[in-house]
């Protein structure tokens, strides 16, 4: 149970003076004058009035004794998490130009740091999928089929396979756009032209000369929403990674070899996504000959586009602008996903600032010395703190949680990185700096906060030399303000109960709502389900379903993608014991619908009273807080019963009685709707697909109200009778 804060007194300055004027029959009976023209009643409203300041002083006492009892129990506020974002640069300048590492950007007043080196070409990436397609049925597109396969001469082996072309979106936030599905490619492989800035021979021989053995930056954005909880994995446990799939990168060299052309394998020289499996770049180091790196010369006509040769694009324009082809593969032949975006010259950015170097002062022997930051919050894992041991020796200390474990010859401190504050040891517990040590901060990086969660092309300048555009193409994301006093306050009781372990169901529920930048906005536990086989009972078995804050696409039924189940899988991992096998997974709903018939009382609106009740179902069947039945979204497992949601329509104003309320839940064919109360699976929710409010008898589940009559009245005159 969260510690309240208590009011000592909250008698307001007209209780006090009416509280006193009734004691005066008590103690002075012979006082019969107690209207405001009195003396004796003007001191008494100067001491209520005296006294409403004094209590408002001294109700401010339980807040400062709670936060004592914080800084006792050495539970600092939660620091606030930077947003992330992937941007992409351009540039007319033929040689290219260099945003090094750390360069700052902004998106209005919100800075921003790159995370990468990008060497930024004047070049643009069209990804190509080749995706499965029947052939149609109209006599040209069979007669160029027919002619492609009289070019190939198939042997007894190989068979066709009909495809078209599906560009990956240029610009994802765009209303129109929509992901690629790499999966339902003929090949498995994800193409990419790379359009240079003029179609003239000799100026694109001048280009490639250029970026010969040069870095390309491949941006790279995958759609990862999660369908169903048996698509998830268990978690892999604390500081493991997920085994990225071999990927091959090759580049087209503009050569043939007996009717074959050829590629050649590209050097990877990093990769943030894990083999296209999540948001990155990928760094790719060209080719130093010029004759490894090229478009591939027009085939005949019949050839264009088939077996081994890149997709033709339609857009003739950029066609005639190609430098070359990069596309990639997986060695194992797995397929990569569903991908929204991938761009060239792309990096990453976080919502961070570098600080400078900074003296932060001399040791006193003392133990638990403390020495703030300029700046803050601090970024976990950015500071580096050095101790003059001895005369122009300085010492590298080490970062820690804690000085439970630390010892007294240990250097290590801690880091309150909300408040910026440096903490050393007692001397018994973590070494104490000795007299006349001088502290410093090498440097560390700051920021965070909800602010840096831009929309999609907010990034727009690039602070430095670079005269390179910049824009995100797609919205930024995993920033979250630091934890308020009142927040850090209501978790005091959970983390002196669990400290920072998760044990039991609501360890872990509490520990996922806090995971740091996720957007977590419901979580709950479902101790011994086993996701992926149904069991109910399966022994060391955790299972965590979780919700984010918000969903776009999906505002009635949020949906986590795979970022936020990571998130918290890493979170959770480094927290749980040993001994469980835990899965993080999304929440499994069971499409409702729901048909309410009211009467509706005398001098309220129709339309007011039908939206209001429709409001009040939607907010009871929701399933984020702060709607459901108990303020937590609708319960896990709990069945939807019909009285129970007319009891929420009853309470809507202007209502003044159903006429009926009818249940359905959508059958297992899609199509057809079974009524009567819906019984819930443990780890299943309620989406409201269908409601309808009517002035009446309910309609039937899922039917939508009678349009009015067909015809349109057309106004024909008469001749007027006359007497």
């Amino acid at each position: 149970m969260p510690l309240p804060t208590p009011i000592l007194d909250d008698r307001s300055y007209q209780q006090l003076r009416d509280e006193l004027v009734r004691r005066i029959p008590v103690y002075a009976p012979e006082w019969t004058d107690h209207n405001a023209s009195d003396p004796g009643i003007a001191l008494l409203e100067l001491f209520a009035f005296l006294g409403e300041n004094l209590l408002f002083r001294f109700n401010q006492i339980p807040e400062s004794t709670y936060l004592e009892f914080l800084r006792l129990l050495d539970i600092p506020l939660r620091a606030a998490q930077p947003a992330k974002a992937l941007v992409a640069l351009e540039t007319k300048v033929p040689a290219g130009e260099l945003v090094e590492l750390a360069t700052p950007l902004r998106a209005g007043s919100v800075a921003f740091e790159t995370k990468t080196e990008v060497h930024a070409w004047p070049v643009t990436l069209v990804g190509v999928a080749r995706a499965a397609s029947a052939l149609p049925d109209n006599d040209e597109a069979q007669a160029f089929a027919a002619r492609a396969l009289d070019a190939l001469e198939l042997a007894d082996d190989e068979e066709a396979v009909f495809y078209v072309n599906k560009l990956v979106p240029a610009d994802p936030a765009a209303p129109d756009a929509l992901p690629v599905d790499f999966r339902q490619a003929v090949d498995g492989i994800v193409w990419a032209a790379v359009v240079g800035p003029d179609k003239d021979a000799t100026a694109k021989a001048a280009q490639l000369a250029l970026m010969r053995e040069g870095i390309l930056n491949v941006g790279f954005a995958p759609d990862e929403p999660v369908a169903n909880a048996s698509e998830v994995d268990a978690c892999l446990g604390f500081g493991a990674t997920r085994r990225s799939p071999p990927l091959t990168w090759q580049i087209s060299t503009g050569r043939v070899d007996r009717d074959t052309p050829v590629y050649k394998t590209l050097q990877l020289v990093g990769d943030t996504t894990r083999g296209l499996s999540q948001q990155g770049v990928v760094r790719l180091q060209l080719p130093r000959e010029l004759t490894n790196m090229g478009d591939f010369p027009p085939p005949a006509l019949d050839l264009a586009g088939t077996g081994d040769l890149p997709p033709e694009l339609e857009d003739a324009e950029a066609a005639a602008k190609v430098l070359f082809w990069v596309r990639a593969f997986r060695e194992d032949g797995s397929r990569v996903g569903s991908v929204t975006w991938i761009g060239a010259n792309a990096a990453e950015t976080e919502q961070t600032a570098r600080a400078l170097p900074e003296f932060l002062g001399t040791g006193t022997g003392d133990a638990d010395q403390r020495y703030p930051l300029v700046h803050s919050p601090v970024i976990d894992g950015t500071l580096v703190v050095e101790v003059e041991e001895q005369p122009d020796t300085w010492q590298s200390w080490t970062a820690v949680e804690d000085f439970l474990a630390s010892g007294e010859d240990d250097r290590v401190y801690t880091l309150d990185a909300e408040a910026g504050v440096v903490k050393f040891g007692n001397g018994v517990r973590g070494r104490a700096p000795q007299i006349g040590q001088r502290i410093r901060a090498t440097g560390y990086r700051y920021g965070g906060g909800a602010v840096g969660n831009v929309a999609a092309a907010a990034i727009s300048k690039l602070e430095g030399p670079a005269t390179a555009k910049v824009s995100n193409p797609l919205a930024a994301a995993g920033g979250a303000d630091g934890e308020t006093i009142a927040a850090a306050l209501e978790r005091v009781p959970g983390e002196l109960r669990r400290r920072d372990r998760a044990v039991t169901a609501d360890d872990f529920r509490e520990l996922a709502l806090a995971t740091p930048g996720a957007g977590v906005g419901r979580a709950e536990c479902l101790p011994r389900f086993h996701p992926r086989t149904r069991i109910e009972d399966a022994a060391g078995v955790v299972t965590v379903v979780v919700w984010p804050r918000e969903d776009r696409k999906h505002p009635n039924a949020p949906i986590p993608d795979r970022t936020l189940l990571r998130a918290v899988c890493e979170w959770l991992d480094a927290r749980r014991l040993v001994t469980t096998e835990l899965y993080v997974i999304p929440p499994t709903y069971r499409k409702v619908s729901v048909a309410v018939g009211v009467a509706v009382k005398p001098g309220f609106g129709v339309e007011a009273v039908r939206r209001w009740a429709e409001l009040a179902i939607r907010q009871y069947l929701a399933p984020l807080p702060p709607f459901g039945p108990d303020g937590g979204g609708w319960p896990l497992g709990r069945r939807v019963h019909g009285p129970e949601l007319e009891a929420a329509a009853l309470q809507v104003d202007g209502v003044e009685f159903l006429q009926g309320l009818r249940v359905a839940s959508l059958a297992a064919d899609g199509a057809t709707w079974v009524e009567g109360s819906v019984a819930l699976a443990v780890d299943e929710v309620v989406e409201l697909t269908e409601i309808s409010v009517v002035d009446g008898p309910p309609l039937d589940p899922g039917a939508a109200p009678a349009p009015p009559p067909a015809k349109k009245p057309v106004p024909v005159p008469t001749i007027k009778d006359q007497c």
